[in-house]
């Protein structure tokens, strides 16, 4: 199986934090983001590509590429796996890549999501799809910054 340092749940995928906290403290050499759309998008790959240190790859697949992909990942690659969604990551776990626990960053709020921690708000589907994650043994924590304690978002749900 892949080096997969840590996943992560981030509705905006890579920034900042993503691309230089948490790289840094995993000290991670390429950071996959699993997304249908964003594998097609140039434009918001290339935004991504700005905010990520020198040294460090970028892959940019869709969800079934992942799944065909990951497992030929060599030993050298240390990587931070990126999603937007949980019902990416759902995907992902249905498709067979089944990791013991998703960082759950940003999920923003918008019409029809309810604020459970100033960073994560969810909807129906959110709330369904992560019983759905926990049901399958996925543990799902709560945490900004890789300092953080963290928080099973399981509780707050």
């Amino acid at each position: 199986m892949a080096n997969i340092l840590a996943a992560r749940i981030d509705n905006r995928l890579v920034h900042g934090q993503v691309g230089m906290t948490w790289v840094n403290s995993l000290n991670a050499n390429l950071i996959l983001v699993a997304n249908d759309a964003v594998s097609n998008d140039p434009v918001q790959q290339s935004l991504m590509s700005m905010v990520v240190p020198a040294g460090v790859a970028m892959r940019f697949f869709s969800i079934e590429k992942t799944l065909s992909v990951i497992g030929k990942a060599a030993d050298r690659q240390k990587i931070l796996l990126v999603c937007k969604t949980p019902q990416d990551v759902l995907r992902l776990t249905e498709g067979g890549l089944v990791l013991p626990e998703w960082i759950v960053g940003n999920m923003h709020f918008s019409e029809g999501k309810k604020q459970i921690r100033p960073t994560v708000s969810v909807d129906e589907d959110d709330v369904n799809t992560l019983k759905k994650l926990h049901e399958l043994g996925v543990k799902l924590t709560i945490k900004g910054v890789p300092t953080d304690s963290g928080e099973d978002i399981m509780k707050l749900i």
